[in-house]
């Protein structure tokens, strides 16, 4: 006996008879309504904004009016502005926007967009958009043969996405982490494309599941969405550097960071106790080797309930910080969104009282499973929530904690999706919308949440947070780490052109877990590795429960010195590695780069990613094969000088380069200045505030010029804001019969702790017959502080001198 289930239509296939993809049909008008022009269409039509120079916003809809509201990615500072002077011109068979840099291009038969220069150059075309019935969007754009990819924020594979397919879809990966993987734990729908000696990018602000796809069309290459809207941006270049700078303008750049969390982290899961993290701390200042910050994984909390301690493991919290913070070091303790189900637990008990939690829409709070058991879900979306969730940390900065690790906010769930259930409510500040709809925005809210909190806090002192999910605009608010890595060598080499591209992607400040999290390391993948992210961005080693410890002592005396002294490199370099974090904050620059960024006409480099820049002057090539002393390092046009010897070598070419253990390839550009500064054990250590400024390629001829400009604040507060920071100006410029070398404040409103400044010439292609105004002194002479010049062994010329507010100048004669 059967019922009427036995005849249901999906049996039949009817559940999807005519859900055919429709275009939104021939231009039928326009309007134009103060900065905003709406085309509009058969079945649709699009709203259209030129918010900065070199962008504009073309948000579709289906019918109606356009809803013109932007998602959080967007930086409120950008939110106000307009470019004015826009031109409307309207033809038989096209309709064109002109702003100073682009004309956007409606052709009235199909729709079709193109996107041309002043010089009327087709820079993109958007050559077909679609509507599914069910909500889905897709469109498809021009991909010519010389196509290059960059972007994308964080993806597997090589630097170049041609050939490629990914999913913005944040998730929990724990395993694999493959090249082939479509989806990992951070979604950034943003794309640089870069064709015939000119770039553009493409920004698809919509928080759902959104595809990138440079794989299946041989011509085209497609962006689209399953839910939500279309909301497009379109920024020019002409220059990926242009395409960064313009995108970074419109998410967001990052705020500058504490000193502190630009030196080296320690984490494991996990330090068990109170004891042990204390160990830890003191075996780093026993052994002298440099550390800023230890982590806390889950196991500090009482029963996996943030916002507290475990009473037997942490007994005496403010104490363990306390003595923590006489060597130095801070605590940065992990803090998931899972909040235990326990009617005892304040935390809870507030969060349902206050109805802080996402629910059903029939209603109900949205339970699931984490680390604490069943666990409800703070809805970052609503601003009530978010300040409820910051305000919660005065629990860790009462404890003199300042920064945060956010972790499992993709949102991760212990469920076959692996995450919340797509029919979750989010309250969104009134504007309802379901977790289908706003899955990506997830970590990036809670990240939020956590610095405003934070900075409501800490007296104007700078947060620090760390996370593992993110969006578009993510890097105003946290640092981001690439999740669960291998202990691979592969997934080492994998680390490059991951972090490279989520620096393409505005997010400059991330890394990867330095020795691998899972899996076991072994101590010649630790030394590699620790070489390799002596010059990442963000520094941190860290390994899961069940895994060998890699700590820097783990592998015995030989590991342990070499690691050492990479990390001390860390330290000696954060002059110039903060320089670049400040550059980042103002113009969007990525700390670490691509070659393909400085040396765009190069063919050799557009999808080199076994080596990287640091800033623009300094190679980097780490091995990241076992038992390997030889790599092949190619150098870019112009000359450049090994870090380790001082060999001055031509580029535009490929060496074989020798890298015993101890030893990673590292170059530096003639012409180049870079600053280091003392050794010390934390960045907070300014005892010794002096500089030396390391200058390459010195050539005594007319024409030739090395300059620098050093940043200088106390790195750990917002008066910067207010003026409170120094920028020191380094130049040397050839002249007639020698060389001029000068130093002078173009600010100085911070003081650092420092007496001396040491200028290193490098070999320079000259002898050194007088420095006018300085006496020739000894090399012990100069150790002990003494004003003077000296030249070394190597013929290097090394010049000491007081460090004066009015700054200095002098002449360098060079022999005949």
């Amino acid at each position: 006996m059967e019922g009427s289930e036995a005849i249901r239509p999906d049996k039949y296939g009817a559940a999807g008879n005519g859900e055919q993809w429709k275009d939104v049909g021939r231009f039928q008008k326009s309007e134009r309504r103060g900065d905003t022009f709406v085309l509009r269409g058969e079945r649709g039509g699009a709203a259209v904004l030129f918010p900065a120079e070199g962008i504009f916003r073309i948000k579709f809809f289906r019918k109606g009016e356009p809803d013109l509201s932007a998602t959080v990615a967007i930086d409120p500072a950008f939110r106000q502005k307009s470019e004015s002077g826009i031109e409307l011109e309207e033809t038989g068979d096209r309709v064109v926007l002109r702003s100073s840099l682009i004309a956007l291009e409606v052709d009235k038969s199909t729709f079709a967009l193109t996107v041309r220069d002043t010089e009327g150059k087709v820079l993109c075309h958007q050559k077909s958009l679609a509507f599914h019935p069910r909500s889905g969007v897709h469109a498809l754009y021009d991909m010519p043969q010389d196509s290059h990819f960059y972007g994308l924020g964080e993806k597997s594979s090589f630097l170049d996405k041609r050939g490629e397919r990914y999913t913005n879809w944040n998730t929990d990966v724990y395993a694999p982490h493959v090249p082939e993987i479509e989806a990992l734990y951070q979604s950034i729908p943003f794309v640089i494309h870069m064709s015939g000696g000119t770039s553009y990018g493409l920004f698809l602000d919509n928080p759902g599941r959104t595809e990138v796809d440079m794989r299946t069309h041989a011509e085209s290459f497609a962006m689209g969405c399953s839910t939500g809207d279309y909301d497009l941006y379109f920024i020019a270049g002409p220059s990926v550097k242009d395409v960064v700078t313009r995108y970074t303008s419109l998410t967001g750049r990052i705020e500058l960071p504490p000193k502190w969390a630009l030196g080296y982290h320690q984490s494991r899961y996990s330090y068990m106790d109170q004891e042990e993290v204390l160990e830890l701390a003191r075996t780093f200042r026993d052994k002298n080797i440099p550390c800023d910050v230890i982590y806390l994984d889950i196991h500090y909390m009482d029963g996996y309930r943030v916002f507290t301690f475990d009473p037997v493991r942490f007994p005496d919290p403010q104490a363990m910080m306390k003595e923590l913070r006489d060597m130095g070091i801070r605590i940065v303790p992990i803090v998931d969104p899972g909040v235990k189900k326990d009617p005892t637990y304040p935390v809870y008990r507030e969060g349902v009282q206050q109805e802080h939690f996402c629910t059903r829409l029939e209603g109900g709070i949205y339970f699931d499973e984490v680390w604490p058991g069943t666990s409800a879900f703070p809805d970052f979306t609503d601003d009530r929530t978010s300040k409820w969730w910051g305000d919660l940390h005065s629990f860790y900065t009462e404890n003199g904690i300042e920064g945060i690790w956010n972790d499992m906010n993709e949102p991760a769930v212990f469920n076959e999706s692996k995450t919340m259930d797509l029919d979750v409510i989010h309250r969104n500040n009134g504007d309802m919308k379901t977790h289908e709809e706003l899955h990506n925005l997830y970590g990036l809210l809670m990240s939020k949440a956590t610095a405003e909190g934070l900075k409501r806090q800490l007296d104007n002192r700078r947060p620090f947070v760390l996370t593992r999910a993110g969006y578009a605009g993510i890097q105003r608010y946290a640092a981001v780490w690439t999740g669960d890595n291998r202990s691979f060598w592969e997934h080492m080499a994998l680390a490059m052109p991951m972090v490279l591209n989520m620096g393409l992607s505005g997010l400059p400040f991330a890394g990867p877990d330095i020795g691998g999290f899972a899996h076991h390391t072994s101590g010649q993948l630790l030394v590699r590795w620790t070489q390799m992210g002596a010059f990442f961005p963000y520094f941190r080693n860290h390994s899961a429960i069940d895994t060998l410890r890699q700590e820097p002592w783990a592998f015995g005396t030989e590991t342990e010195e070499i690691i050492r002294k990479y990390i001390g490199l860390r330290y000696r370099w954060l002059p110039h590695i903060y320089n670049l974090f400040q550059e980042a904050s103002m113009t969007g620059m990525p700390v670490i780069r691509p070659l393909v960024l400085e040396y765009p006409d190069d063919p050799n480099v557009t999808n080199l990613c076994d080596q990287f820049l640091l800033g623009d002057s300094v190679l980097i090539a780490p091995v990241y094969r076992p038992d390997t002393d030889h790599r092949a390092v190619y150098l870019p046009e112009g000359a450049w000088f090994d870090y380790w010897t001082g060999e001055k070598l031509e580029g535009g070419r490929y060496i074989l380069a020798s890298c015993p253990l101890e030893t990673m390839p590292m170059y530096v550009k003639a012409g180049s200045v870079v600053p280091e500064g003392a050794l010390t054990q934390h960045a907070d250590d300014q005892t010794n505030g002096n500089v030396t400024f390391h200058i390459y390629g010195a050539a005594a001829r007319i024409g030739f010029k090395a300059e620098y400009s050093l940043y200088e604040d106390d790195g750990a507060t917002y008066d910067y804001r207010d003026q409170t920071y120094s920028r020191l100006n380094v130049c040397l410029e050839g002249k007639e019969g020698g060389l001029g070398l000068s130093y002078a404040y173009a600010h100085r409103k911070y003081e650092a702790n420092r007496s001396l400044l040491r200028f290193k010439l490098h070999r320079p292609d000259f002898a050194v017959k007088e420095v006018t105004g300085l006496e020739s002194v000894s090399a012990e002479q100069l150790q002990e502080g003494a004003e003077g010049w000296h030249v070394d062994d190597n013929g290097s010329l090394i010049i000491q001198t007081a460090d004066r507010s009015a700054g200095a100048s002098w002449t360098i004669e060079t022999a005949k």
